[in-house]
């Protein structure tokens, strides 16, 4: 996990930089919030051991959930870590996690907890009635499940009123259909931090990925095989 000051970057200097998305923002704020956020991806990258960006690229799920890939057309099959991006008044958030795994991050500042009035579209039954008394901070369960959304690569078409989280000194294990998310508090003086993370049971594929692998295993069979072409010159 990496944090650090949302502040005015030069984009130029930045090459996860999403310019068609750069171009929709309305405030030079929200501009901030990307360019940091892309800045901080690069040094958290660059600590991981990935220095050489130039055949990577930040794309979305459907769900606009972020992750590497490798630019199509470039046929790499690359080990990348899964990758989560959070910011949050004057703060950027990144985290990073080993290929096979799914993570999520989220940071919201003390200073800013959820209201009560919107208790009931975070949390039902028995967790509502602890968020109503106090039982359960709701910072923390707000940081937690959007945390979770996040690791769950579905955002807000998971229901956080469906995500039940673990009371204290239960085990540290959410159930979200087949996947079991784990949760850690990361938080600094200023911001509730929560990272959520556990096993990518769906791991994302494009098409390069399935040919990649149909080759492989045509190569590994000792079957002939061709690639690309539908017919094989004579005396080539």
């Amino acid at each position: 996990m990496a944090t650090c000051p949302i502040v005015e970057q030069d984009p130029t200097t930045i090459h996860f930089v999403d310019w068609d998305e750069l171009a929709t923002f309305k405030t030079q704020k929200r501009s901030n919030e990307h360019l940091s956020a892309r800045w901080l991806l690069e040094v958290a990258l660059k600590e991981w051991g990935l220095v050489d960006f130039s055949h990577l690229v930040v794309s979305r799920t459907n769900e606009r959930a972020p992750y590497l890939q490798a630019i199509q057309g470039l046929w790499i099959q690359s080990t990348l870590p899964s990758i989560s991006i959070s910011h949050s008044q004057t703060l950027a958030c990144v985290a990073l996690i080993e290929q096979g795994w799914t993570v999520g991050i989220d940071a919201e500042p003390f200073s800013r907890p959820p209201a009560p009035a919107v208790y009931d579209m975070m949390a039902k039954g028995e967790e509502l009635d602890r968020l109503r008394i106090g039982e359960l901070d709701a910072l923390w369960a707000w940081t937690s499940k959007e945390a979770i959304q996040k690791a769950a690569r579905q955002g807000m078409h998971l229901n956080p009123r469906e995500i039940i989280l673990p009371r204290e000194n239960s085990k540290n294990e959410i159930p979200i259909e087949d996947s079991i998310f784990q949760l850690k508090n990361s938080s600094n003086d200023d911001y509730q931090i929560t990272l959520a993370w556990g096993e990518d049971v769906r791991p994302i594929r494009g098409p390069e990925d399935d040919l990649l692998d149909a080759t492989r295993v045509a190569m590994e069979s000792g079957e002939n095989w061709t690639v690309g072409c539908s017919t094989i010159r004579k005396n080539a």
